[in-house]
């Protein structure tokens, strides 16, 4: 069956499929997870092509690292030539509280903690993960463009900047990604950034592409979000807007119940619609959603099709703010 076409990450590669794995649901962020679970996961990418895996040194505070540094180490060379892997690092810790620090002693220090728990001796695609406004971004990209020209990292990127940022750090170096939050319910990056990215050649890799689960047929509930600390406090999940949210995505459930696919799917196809260099990261704890997921690459959409979701998940049609003002800490607003 015919399928989108594989992702370039970046403007010299490595080529990945058209969607990879958030791997943050390796730890309990959004629940209670085995590393069973995730091996499976794994597991099944690996028999289904599924080979860009997207980290961070926060998530479980390494702990995502390090079980893709022990399923590599038990699978070997085929394991680790088949992976495309990326992390990142941004954040630190300073009297209890959570700080951005951008300069070069800390990523150095980060990164190379990051390549002991992965296993691996180069690490594919290295982000900031939210960037430090008191250092230039011209700087950063120097910083990462040395770990390029010492082989500790293939390319870089940044998580969460605005396009004339990205302009900023292109002309030091090219730039391999930019990561957002980008889905049918968050459309900021349309405003913007995947344009800049298409134009620069990098990579628009879009997290949350099913909207924390708004875009599924299985929307979390509301007793589950107030045992997870950070849907707990996220405007889109509190006890008015969730409900809310919840009723104006039901057009979109049933569109994609009469489109024969379940709406994760659905709603990952029309990321993939966006540009050929738009790359999906859903993650989750459940094989069985991710074999909901994958076929998507396989979805192609007409424009009756797009027009169709346009009309039941207009743009803006979300209740809240897709963060807390604590939660947009470092995030670049643009529009």
């Amino acid at each position: 069956m015919p399928r989108h076409p594989d992702r370039l990450l970046g403007p010299d590669g490595p080529l990945v499929f058209p969607l990879g794995i958030g791997t943050m649901s390796f730890t309990p962020f959004y629940g209670p997870v085995t590393e069973d679970e995730a091996f499976a996961i794994l597991d099944a990418a690996m028999d289904h092509g599924v080979n860009h895996l997207d980290s961070a040194n926060i998530y479980g505070s390494g702990l995502a690292e390090t079980i893709i540094g022990r399923y590599i180490a038990r699978n070997g060379a085929s394991a680790r030539e088949f992976f495309s892997i990326a992390t990142k690092a941004g954040f630190d810790r300073e009297n209890g509280n959570s700080v951005i620090r951008n300069d070069a002693a800390h990523l150095t220090e980060q990164l190379d903690g990051s390549l002991q728990r992965l296993g691996v001796e180069q690490i594919d695609l290295f982000y900031i993960h939210r960037r430090d406004p008191a250092i230039p971004i011209e700087d950063v990209a120097g910083t990462l463009k040395g770990f390029v020209e010492a082989g500790k990292i293939r390319g870089f990127g940044f998580s969460e900047i605005a396009p004339s940022s990205l302009h900023k750090a292109q002309a030091v170096h090219p730039v391999a990604a930019i990561q957002s939050e980008y889905s049918l319910s968050s459309r900021n990056p349309d405003l913007g950034m995947v344009q800049a990215t298409k134009a620069l050649g990098a990579t628009m890799v879009a997290f949350s592409p099913v909207g924390r689960s708004l875009l599924t047929d299985r929307p979390i509930s509301g007793d589950r979000v107030n045992d997870l600390p950070f849907l707990s406090v996220n405007p889109r999940f509190s006890p008015d807007n969730l409900p809310a949210n919840i009723a104006a995505a039901a057009g979109f459930r049933a569109l994609a119940a009469d489109m024969g696919m379940p709406s994760a799917r659905l709603a990952i196809a029309w990321l993939l619609h966006q540009g050929d260099h738009v790359l999906p990261i859903p993650g989750t704890r459940s094989l069985d959603h991710f074999m909901e997921m994958v076929p998507a690459a396989e979805v192609m959409l007409g424009a009756d099709d797009l027009a169709a979701i346009d009309q039941v998940l207009p743009p803006g049609w979300a209740y809240g703010d897709r963060y807390s003002e604590k939660q947009w800490n470092a995030v670049e607003r643009y529009c």
